[in-house]
């Protein structure tokens, strides 16, 4: 049974985040098979194209995690129809400077949850014009626009719904899936 490192970006910068809660119980439901690290972005500086010729030591930082998983999922909520500018400063960190993408060939999913009916879709949609933009194989299917309500999640993860915790397992499961196709069929640079 071959295992992959995923590593995950919460696009919230807040400790009590709802979208680091959902992240916290999609590793928690997670198969054996995938194993987690989150990848910081709070201390990244804005991204500035003078930084291209001397990255400072929190974009290297950012580039080397990346680098060290086999795959990436994005936990993220919706600012004013669109993705965090945290989460959005953290990819152009890591796809630059030109030529040292560090998303390409790298398998990613999109998931958010927020208080609203439609859960984050128009910020999904934006984040995958996104990654598309820097060559990253998404897995398309399931989509997955949680609607948060309290008491749908513990502290620790747990998820108290059965079909929401249902849904949520069998999306994580189905990344399992698609990583193992994207890394067999894509080559990857390490």
């Amino acid at each position: 049974m071959t295992t992959h490192k995923v590593g995950y970006f919460v696009g919230s910068l807040s400790a009590k985040s709802i979208n680091r809660t959902l992240a916290t119980a999609l590793t928690r439901l997670a198969p054996p098979t995938l194993e987690f690290q989150e990848i910081p972005i709070r201390d990244l500086p804005l991204y500035n194209h003078d930084f291209d010729a001397d990255y400072p030591p929190e974009g290297r930082a950012l580039k080397d995690a990346i680098a060290s998983v086999d795959a990436i999922l994005f936990v993220t909520p919706e600012y004013n129809r669109s993705i965090p500018g945290a989460l959005k400063n953290a990819i152009d960190w890591a796809s630059r400077p030109w030529g040292t993408n560090s998303f390409t060939h790298k398998p990613s999913a999109v998931i958010g949850t927020s208080p609203g009916k439609i859960g984050t879709a128009v910020a999904q949609q934006s984040l995958r014009s996104v990654l598309s933009f820097c060559n990253s194989p998404q897995m398309n299917a399931p989509e997955a626009y949680i609607q948060f309500a309290p008491g749908l999640f513990g502290d620790d993860g747990e998820v108290t719904d059965p079909t929401t915790e249902k849904f949520l397992s069998d999306f994580m499961a189905d990344f399992a899936d698609f990583i193992g196709r994207v890394l067999a069929a894509l080559p990857q640079e390490r």
